[in-house]
């Protein structure tokens, strides 16, 4: 029987080179937070992290991070807790141009002993949003929070991950300016 997979959104950064809440800047005609919810396939939970009542979706349970203000690696080790035992996709909002086609490719190349699965860029190297990890790295998470460390691409041994080359580029188009929303509407017009 396959592991619970487990999709969970961080969305308690500070938006500061946005200069406003990018969660809810609108591409499509609907929010950052909505297209990146749209993304994920079939899951057992749907985990919401943010600010205590700044966000709700319809199935989602909104949790705050466990360590507010210290990133997305915080936001890691609040999935991976609150997660059934088993797998967590795990996305920012400022990952639009993710597909439930993207996951399941990601799924796909799951291996025993691997604890997480990422996207190569091809220049930029494994990605760590938009990722898998397994609920299994949660004291390695952990301890290095604890050490100070707050780099989310540490958050998985390499060793012990699988990265996905060849995937079109557009999926890891980051929306961090008000520019790089410019850019992919400009695409869309194009």
């Amino acid at each position: 029987m396959p592991e619970p997979l487990t999709a969970a959104i961080t969305a308690g950064g500070q938006s500061s080179r946005f200069g406003s809440d990018k969660a809810r800047a609108e591409w499509r005609g609907r929010p950052l937070l909505w297209h990146v919810a749209a993304s994920f396939p079939v899951v057992q939970a749907r985990l919401l992290l943010g600010p205590p009542g700044k966000y709700a979706l319809a199935g989602w349970d909104s949790r705050p991070d466990l360590r507010p203000g210290l990133g997305p690696l915080a936001g890691l080790e609040t999935a991976l807790t609150l997660a059934p035992a088993g797998w967590v996709a795990f996305a920012g909002v400022d990952n639009p141009c993710l597909t439930p086609g993207y996951w399941e490719k990601l799924l796909a190349a799951r291996r025993p002993g691997v604890l997480s699965v990422q996207a190569g860029h091809p220049e930029r190297g494994p990605q760590p949003l938009g990722a898998l990890y397994h609920t299994e790295l949660l004291p390695h998470v952990s301890a290095l929070l604890d050490a100070g460390e707050r780099r989310l691409r540490l958050a998985a041994p390499l060793e012990r991950t699988v990265v996905l080359s060849g995937l079109p580029l557009d999926f890891f188009q980051n929306v961090n300016r008000p520019a790089d929303l410019a850019e992919l509407q400009k695409k869309e017009e194009a």
